[in-house]
């Protein structure tokens, strides 16, 4: 199996500088539910990897971060596309866990739990943290510019030229979907063949 992963804050939904603690602060971007409604035909698993330092921050409990992921599917699904899982990170920068980003933990975690293959799988992210993840774990990085895309564009073009830059998160997923249809055509799936396992760890 391959994957999209998915960073979540910048990505999918709006960045605030006091962190999203709550489904009531929850705003999706601009465009997030159509690419992910488009993204959800392909034969990929998509699954969101997010660092959420607030849990152990103690301003949100780990119960409201399941919750947002929980409503967050749930109103992809109502959009007509999927998350298939959500793995985040609930460690502050110190603690210096494995499964932070640019750690890539989640990633690998999410590898042995849903049988990815991780060389065949793709990270769109809005950070340098996201791109360093995923070339640890041996994924294609992708920046978008939302979120803090536009302060790390440069960034990234320096240090990594190879990294493919968007500016959201549809235009990734349409350089996604072009690339692999030059590779193998994509076969239409239903979103119902798909099963919802909300992995939360």
């Amino acid at each position: 199996m391959r994957a999209i992963f998915l960073d979540r804050d910048g990505v999918i939904c709006e960045n605030r500088p006091d962190h999203v603690k709550s489904w009531a602060e929850f705003r999706f971007l601009p465009g997030a539910l159509p690419a992910l409604r488009r993204l959800s035909v392909a034969p990929f698993s998509i699954v969101v990897v997010t660092n959420q330092a607030i849990v152990h921050r103690g301003m949100a409990p780990a119960a409201v971060v399941d919750e947002i992921h929980q409503r967050m599917i749930r109103e992809i699904q109502q959009a007509g596309g999927r998350v298939d899982a959500v793995y985040y990170c609930p460690h502050r920068p110190e603690e210096g866990c494995f499964c932070r980003k640019p750690k890539p933990g989640l990633l690998f975690q999410a590898a042995r739990d849903l049988g990815i293959r991780l060389e065949d799988s793709y990270l769109i992210g809005d950070a340098l943290t996201d791109v360093e993840a995923a070339l640890a774990a041996g994924c294609q990085p992708m920046l978008v510019r939302t979120g803090r895309g536009a302060l790390y564009a440069e960034q990234v073009l320096q240090r990594y030229p190879e990294v493919p830059i968007f500016q959201d998160l549809f235009e990734a997923v349409s350089w996604i979907l072009h690339r692999e249809v030059q590779i193998l055509p994509i076969q239409p799936l239903k979103v119902t063949d798909v099963p919802l396992a909300a992995s939360l760890g």
